[in-house]
């Protein structure tokens, strides 16, 4: 396919950089910064340098708050059946709809650990996609990580509250328990290398297992002994968990109030 990328940040590049690997499509990136991208990559500063040029799939890159001042002028930059794809957070499909009119329309919704190819990305189509079409977005999207179809925007709104704001989360999870890690004691980079290997090592066995993640729990929670105090402490009368489900709960009803 001809893809056209419209602005091209921190995330987009990244992202095009593994579809360049990835795929055998043809890629142009307008955006006025010019930035660093594989030679194959055609980058312009601005749309009047395309010439007129149609395109197989457009993908929205930009800033939300600056879609409606900017998409207007691609709208004939698009062919007859071409799918439009966004990876702007917080604006609804519907609002796409004003500006291009009846298109077919995918909303995207990365995360961070998108940039290393580990990403959980969010997948929501409106009824004018072919399956084709959906099938194309999928699999860019299996490029940078795993692709979740959902089926509905406030799907979507959920889906930023739990992997979207979710590396946030974790960061901050990460930062609290380095913090007390240096209060028992370690130097600084102790305690880093000492977290996150136990964290990735956690996660990457939850991975590989089919058991529950509380059977896993429990296979390292010996009775009195010191996972259980510390279990204990951390989840007392359910505070994580009700810390956790007040943590999403906000996240999503903020990407609702964005739209």
């Amino acid at each position: 396919m001809n893809i056209l990328m419209i602005g091209c940040g921190k995330m987009g590049g990244a992202m095009l950089r593994r579809w360049c690997d990835a795929s055998n499509h043809s890629f142009t990136v307008i955006d006025p910064a010019k930035p660093d991208l594989p030679q194959k990559v055609r980058v312009e500063a601005d749309l009047s340098e395309l010439g007129g040029e149609i395109f197989d799939m457009i993908i929205v890159a930009i800033k939300p708050q600056m879609i409606e001042a900017v998409l207007p002028d691609y709208k004939n930059s698009l062919k007859n059946g071409g799918v439009v794809v966004s990876i702007a957070a917080g604006f609804a499909l519907r609002n796409f709809s004003k500006i291009l009119g009846d298109v077919p329309l995918v909303r995207v919704m990365p995360n961070l650990p998108a940039l290393i190819g580990l990403g959980a990305t969010g997948l929501y189509a409106n009824t004018l996609c072919s399956s084709g079409q959906k099938k194309t977005v999928e699999d860019l999207m299996e490029a940078v990580g795993r692709a979740f179809w959902v089926s509905s925007e406030d799907e979507l709104d959920k889906v930023t509250a739990i992997s979207g704001s979710g590396p946030g989360y974790v960061f901050q999870i990460i930062e609290s328990y380095i913090a007390a890690a240096e209060k028992l004691g370690f130097k600084p980079d102790e305690a880093r290398a000492l977290v996150l290997q136990t964290i990735l090592g956690a996660t990457e066995m939850a991975n590989r297992s089919d058991e529950a993640i509380s059977a896993l729990r429990e296979s390292v929670t010996s009775k009195n002994g010191t996972t259980e105090a510390g279990l204990n402490a951390l989840n007392a009368n359910g505070a994580l968990d009700t810390l956790m489900r007040e943590t999403t709960d906000a996240a999503y009803k903020r990407a609702i109030e964005l739209q």
